[in-house]
């Protein structure tokens, strides 16, 4: 290999290419199969072609290499691309990097940063702008589905240029060195407390339900609402239908669409009973 070879240079505008690529493409051939790996190949064109593309048999062999299966959350998990990147860059410069070394790197981080990235949008941010959006557009503002679409695209764009450019500068060395300390288990406590907190807020303002029961006892009549719910709890039911809700979904397993329809039965029922 001459030294024209050993001098293969990946520019930022490579980077930034590679990240808006990845950023629309990730899932565009999802499938059983290989999941997101036809996407990442995708994203890495580019930079495959400038790094191997004067030596044939390492440009199949780097292709062959990203196609195998592959999948995490895009937007945090965008780290692993920009290591990958710089990995590859280093490997066509001739560091003692091999293909299996790559593919090591990639399917030991793509669980725990899907996981820590799930945690965060799904759990976490994703409820806080919908409650935003939401209650704007519960008191007949237009702008509450805007601001929430704008919201979430800023923070996935944003968080995910940080996150891609940073594991390309991080390299191999620094991507080891934040999984061995605890950073990523602190990350994942810190989204989980708050997704929770802002989903107890979610629920206690959204979910609505009371028994507009009444005893008669002679001349004197109960409500059982007032009298006897609220005093022993504010929104008593309300608590008991999410405790409710989450048991059916995380203790039996059940799948949101069985148990969306226990609580339709269950509404249908009370109402016309009276019982809420």
């Amino acid at each position: 290999m001459d030294n024209q070879n050993m001098n293969k240079k990946i520019t930022k505008f490579d980077l930034v290419r590679a990240y808006w690529m990845w950023n629309f493409f990730s899932h565009a051939n999802y499938n059983y199969e290989r999941l997101q790996a036809t996407g990442f190949v995708q994203h890495l064109a580019p930079i495959i072609k400038k790094l191997y593309g004067d030596r044939p048999d390492e440009y199949k062999e780097c292709i062959k290499r990203h196609m195998q299966f592959f999948n995490t959350e895009p937007y945090f998990g965008g780290v692993i691309n920009g290591l990958v990147i710089a990995m590859e860059e280093d490997k066509a410069n001739g560091a003692p990097i091999t293909g299996d070394m790559i593919s090591s790197i990639k399917t030991g981080l793509m669980g725990p940063f899907a996981g820590v990235g799930d945690t965060i949008w799904q759990g976490t941010l994703n409820p806080i702008f919908l409650a935003f959006g939401v209650t704007l557009a519960s008191s007949g503002n237009l702008f509450g589905p805007a601001i929430y679409a704008v919201l979430m695209l800023l923070s996935l764009w944003g968080l995910g240029y940080f996150m891609f450019m940073r594991g390309y500068k991080l390299g191999k060395i620094g991507i080891q060195e934040l999984m061995q300390g605890n950073l990523l288990n602190r990350i994942l406590v810190a989204a989980s407390c708050m997704g929770a907190i802002t989903l107890g807020a979610l629920s206690a303002n959204f979910v609505k339900l009371s028994a507009p029961v009444v005893i008669n006892i002679g001349e004197s009549s109960i409500n059982v609402q007032q009298k006897i719910l609220d005093t022993l709890m504010p929104q008593l039911l309300s608590l008991i239908l999410v405790l409710g809700t989450y048991w059916l979904l995380k203790k039996k397993r059940m799948s949101a669409t069985k148990s969306m329809i226990i609580l339709v039965v269950i509404a249908i029922i009370g109402g016309l009973l009276g019982i809420f």
